[in-house]
């Protein structure tokens, strides 16, 4: 035989893991736990098994917790905060080191439990999840010792409940504790029921490691323990899981100042343009979908094949998942371990086996003859309507449709309430760079996939959640302005007679889409100065109003390509024109609040446009520091259409610091005047018609705040709520945005000082931004 033959008809051989020092650990610790409270385990009680998928057999008996564990976890959480995060960020860093070290040193034994538990290939566990675990400790070891020099104004958020998944437990599990501990928060973290071992093995390091008592704690169970995490006085819950979950969790936060990030679900588009190269779009496939059994909340589970190449295409990903080796995960040599329990496994085959959609291609080889195994599958020829082309399957199923033009590649990727991540495959960097800014998704990868990094932020748009993870982006949700919160002081409208200080009838309009708008119900109020004087009458906006203005707003799309140069010079006129007319809000101000300062007011609000205008071109995103030969951009982009309720203490000073960073970052604004002093916004709608901004990109209501709030929260083409109305109704926003997981920023009774720093700069940015990252490797 010649090499050539050798090599064509050579077969792979058996490469297994030893499993043994993973299983003497389970055994030296009785192969029961407990839960990890206050720097020990509790007393095992056996209430679950954790089983091998592969094998179905038993690895280690698990503790279901209970209401007491909860307390006692976050008791001892709380006691030891203060502590912590006094420590100093270099005690912090030190630690955080230490853990980073240990699980180096431990790497293998991780590994080998991880896929033990979880199903996942050897090769996985230990090229991928293991030292990415590994990168988040050193990463934030290094944010701890830069957070008193880098973030001097902001602090701990206190105690911190994480609920992580069966997908990624290990990893996962860095991804939140790390920059929790590195700002100084203490954690009570719940591994998913199914894979709890590697967490209960880091419980163990973090001893090593000289974590203080009660900074860690881990509790396990099932659903309910979750739950109750979730209803715990903690002062955030961080949660990566399913969408219908992550909805619940929103209900169940509303209205209660907790912190919130939610990391969902996702049916992640993948697309291969015609001048892409097939044979490296095709092993990116493999990564893609087949990478962890499909079971990733990033999988690049839709494919979307442009049609000059289609057949081509399918005809080298059907050669390629025939040589796709299926399964002991322990052996080196496999591709595709064992789905994580028999109860994924049935509602993967049940998903599949429902479609009567499009054409089934299963990968011609033979599964093992135990264990929870499906075959790598891909369904070709779906459209966008179909169940399989919307729902997430969470398996090792492809799902695909073909398109012809790069619009049409934009619109079917974007066609699905979720947006995760997205995958371009092109050789024309040009063609790669403008399409995946069209992209609903928090990353986009051009020519790889699956590419994650301490260093670049990962999350999601949409139904996917809100929040990220990694990068500096990641650590402000673990942290909280130092300055302690003030209570809101709800305003009443003023009261008087109905003598009107202006004979001309001075009922104001609402502003909708560029013009005078009458509002719906055919209502308005009457305005009072403090000195009981009649001002004029304000409409009162109802929800057919809000619609319009919504309705409006989406025509104004646009708003978001333009530059950041033109739309800082819109905001400079907007200020020429306003202080045009000083005088006159100025005395309207007066006349509506009483006292002088009217003036000062206006003043303010000339300042903080341009201040905004300044920003509009000078908000930069950044080129990430990953560890590969490529770039990971983080660039900013506009949330969308910001629906936002105004304070009632500065009437034009709070309409303006809503709408300036938000219209300055490219989104379009519905902004809710001030209840008590409507007239300063339906004066200033006169400044906005002449100072050329576009119809629909600022709109303005007026009326009820309590009326309009349940609406603005519940408007499924609205992208965020802000509130910072006398009214506290932050639990009714929260509660009403679960339904399209729409980002939201409320007072939850608090004030600000509308005139002070308080009122203005980059937390308004933050909050008006999407942080995108897009990968891009290079070399040949």
């Amino acid at each position: 035989m010649t090499v050539k033959d050798i090599f064509e008809t050579m077969e792979y051989g058996l490469a297994p893991e030893a499993a043994g020092d993973a299983l003497a650990w389970i055994v030296d610790q009785g192969a029961s736990f407990g839960h990890f409270i206050d720097g020990k385990f509790t007393a095992p009680t056996k209430d679950f098994h954790s089983r091998n998928p592969a094998t179905g057999e038993t690895l280690a008996d698990l503790s279901q917790a209970t209401q007491s564990d909860i307390d006692a976890a976050v008791k001892a959480a709380r006691a030891a905060q203060p502590k912590w995060a006094k420590s100093g960020g270099h005690a912090r860093a030190r630690v955080l080191y230490a853990i980073a070290r240990l699980l180096q040193k431990h790497s293998r034994l991780f590994a080998v439990l991880e896929t033990l538990d979880n199903g996942k290939p050897i090769r996985e566990s230990r090229d991928i999840d293991i030292p990415l675990a590994q990168r988040h400790f050193y990463y934030h070891a290094g944010m701890a010792q830069l957070m008193e020099a880098e973030l001097p104004d902001r602090s701990a958020l206190g105690v911190c409940g994480q609920i992580v998944p069966w997908n990624f437990p290990l990893l996962m599990l860095a991804w939140k504790i790390a920059p929790a501990l590195a700002m100084g928060n203490t954690v009570v973290l719940k591994p998913a029921e199914y894979t709890s071992l590697t967490a209960l093995l880091f419980a163990d390091i973090c001893t090593q490691a000289g974590v203080p008592k009660g900074v860690v704690n881990i509790v396990t169970g099932d659903g309910a323990v979750g739950e109750m995490i979730v209803n715990a006085e903690v002062d955030k819950i961080a949660f990566t899981g399913s969408t219908a979950v992550g909805r619940r969790i929103r209900e169940a936060t509303a209205g209660t100042g907790k912190a919130l990030t939610l990391e969902l679900g996702g049916k992640s588009p993948y697309i291969v343009f015609d001048d892409a190269d097939l044979d490296s779009a095709v092993e990116g496939l493999v990564d893609a979908i087949w990478f962890n059994q499909g079971q990733v909340c990033c999988a690049g589970s839709r494919l979307l094949v442009q049609e000059p190449v289609a057949d081509a295409f399918y005809a080298k990903l059907r050669a390629r998942m025939d040589k796709l080796r299926i399964g002991d995960p322990l052996d080196k040599s496999i591709d595709v371990g064992a789905v994580v329990d028999p109860i994924q496994l049935e509602t993967i085959t049940k998903m599949v086996a429902d479609n009567t959609s499009g054409e089934t291609y299963q990968s011609q080889t033979t599964l093992p003859a135990t264990g929870c195994y499906y075959p790598p599958t891909l369904i070709t020829g779906l459209n966008s309507a179909d169940t399989l082309m919307q729902e997430e399957i969470f398996g090792p199923v492809l799902v695909s449709t073909t398109f012809r033009t790069p619009s049409e590649a934009v619109e079917l990727a974007n066609n699905t309430r979720y947006g995760l991540a997205a995958t371009v495959w092109s050789e024309n960097v040009n063609l790669a760079l403008d399409i995946a800014p069209k992209l609903a998704a928090g990353v986009v990868w051009v020519n790889a996939t699956n590419l994650f990094d301490a260093a670049a932020g990962f999350g999601g748009v949409r139904e996917s959640g809100f929040g990220r993870e990694g990068g500096w982006e990641g650590l402000l949700a673990y942290t909280k302005p130092n300055a302690g919160p003030k209570p809101t002081k709800p305003i009443a409208p003023f009261k008087g007679d109905d003598t009107p200080t202006d004979p001309l009838d001075r009922t104001a309009k609402l502003y909708i889409g560029g013009k005078q708008a009458r509002p719906d119900g055919g209502y308005s109020r009457k305005v009072y100065g403090k000195n009981g004087a009649l001002l004029g009458q304000s409409s009162l906006a109802n929800r057919k109003d809000l619609r319009n203005a919504v309705e409006a707003a989406q025509a104004a799309k646009g708003w978001a390509k333009t530059t950041g140069h033109l739309r800082a010079q819109i905001l400079y006129y907007i200020a020429e024109n306003l202080s045009a007319r000083a005088d006159e809000f100025a005395a309207r101000l007066n006349a509506m609040q009483g006292g002088r300062t009217g003036a000062k007011e206006v003043e303010t609000s000339i300042q903080r446009l341009f201040t905004y205008a300044a920003w509009a071109d000078k908000y930069d995103g950044a080129a990430k520091g990953v560890p590969l030969r490529g770039i990971a951009l983080a660039m900013n982009e506009p949330t969308g259409i910001i629906a936002a309720l105004c304070p009632d203490e500065a009437p034009l000073l709070g309409l303006i610091s809503c709408m300036a960073p938000a219209i300055a970052m490219g989104n379009r604004v519905v902004l809710g005047a001030s209840e008590p002093f409507p007239l300063a916004a339906t004066d200033f709608y006169q400044v906005l018609e002449t100072s050329d901004v576009p119809a629909g990109v600022v709109n303005i209501l007026t009326g009820d705040h309590a009326e309009l709030a349940p609406h603005m929260a519940k408007h499924l083409n609205v992208d965020a709520v802000w509130s910072f109305s006398g009214k506290d109704l932050s639990k009714q926003i929260e509660r009403g945005a679960a339904g399209n997981l729409k980002r939201t920023w409320v007072s939850n009774a608090t004030a600000r000082d509308w005139m002070s720093a308080d009122g203005e700069g980059r937390t308004f940015l933050q909050a008006a931004t999407e942080v995108k990252t897009i990968w891009v490797p290079f070399g040949e």
